[in-house]
C-alpha cells in the first residue's frame, strides 16, 4: 500500500507542528526571527503529537533572556507524573545579539512580538517570531476590504483574456 502525502513539510526538513493565523490577523509583521525552544522530553513528545496551541502565546524578554509565553503545549499522557505543566514559560534559543535587538524592538511603543509558527527542523523545536504593531479592528476591516478588491480584479482580468 502507497504512503499518504505528508502536508505538513513547510520545507526541505521542516514539518510543522503549528501555526499561529491570528497572529497574521492581529498584527502588521515587519520582522521574522527563527529560535529554538528549551523544551522538557515530554513537551518534545507532544509537540510531535502536534498536542500545541500558540493562540495566546506572546514573547518577552527579561534580564537578557527571551520567554515564550503562554504557549500550551498539552501534556503527554504516558509521561503520567512526570508529566510537564502546559503553559509554562519556555527559554527561547537566541544569540546574544539577537535577543538584544528583540529587546530594542520590544521597547518602541507598539511593538510586540508574537510566535507565528512552531516546526521540526532536523528534528528540533524552532518557533518562527514575529514582531510588530498590533492592528486596530478598522485596520483589519481595511485589509479585508483590499484583499477582495484585488480578487475581483484578478477576476476580471481573467475573464478579458
Amino acid at each position: 500500500m502507497a504512503k499518504k502525502a505528508d502536508n505538513n513539510k513547510t520545507a526541505k526538513g521542516q514539518a510543522l507542528i503549528c501555526k499561529n493565523r491570528q497572529a497574521a490577523r492581529n498584527y502588521n509583521i515587519e520582522e521574522r526571527l527563527e529560535a529554538g525552544v528549551s523544551l522538557l522530553g515530554s513537551e518534545v513528545k507532544s509537540c510531535r503529537a502536534h498536542r500545541v496551541s500558540l493562540d495566546d502565546a506572546y514573547v518577552r524578554t527579561a534580564n537578557g533572556e527571551a520567554f515564550l509565553v503562554n504557549a500550551h503545549i498539552g501534556e503527554y499522557g504516558p509521561a503520567n507524573q512526570f508529566n510537564h505543566e502546559p503553559t509554562r514559560q519556555r527559554k527561547l534559543l537566541l544569540h546574544r545579539k539577537e535577543i538584544d535587538k528583540l529587546d530594542v524592538r520590544l521597547r518602541q511603543q507598539g511593538q510586540t512580538a508574537v510566535p507565528t509558527s512552531m516546526y521540526l527542523k532536523e528534528g528540533r523545536v524552532k518557533v518562527e517570531i514575529g514582531v510588530g504593531k498590533g492592528r486596530s479592528h478598522a485596520d483589519r476591516r481595511d485589509v479585508v476590504q483590499e484583499r477582495e478588491m484585488q480578487r475581483e480584479i484578478d477576476r476580471a482580468m481573467r475573464r478579458h483574456r
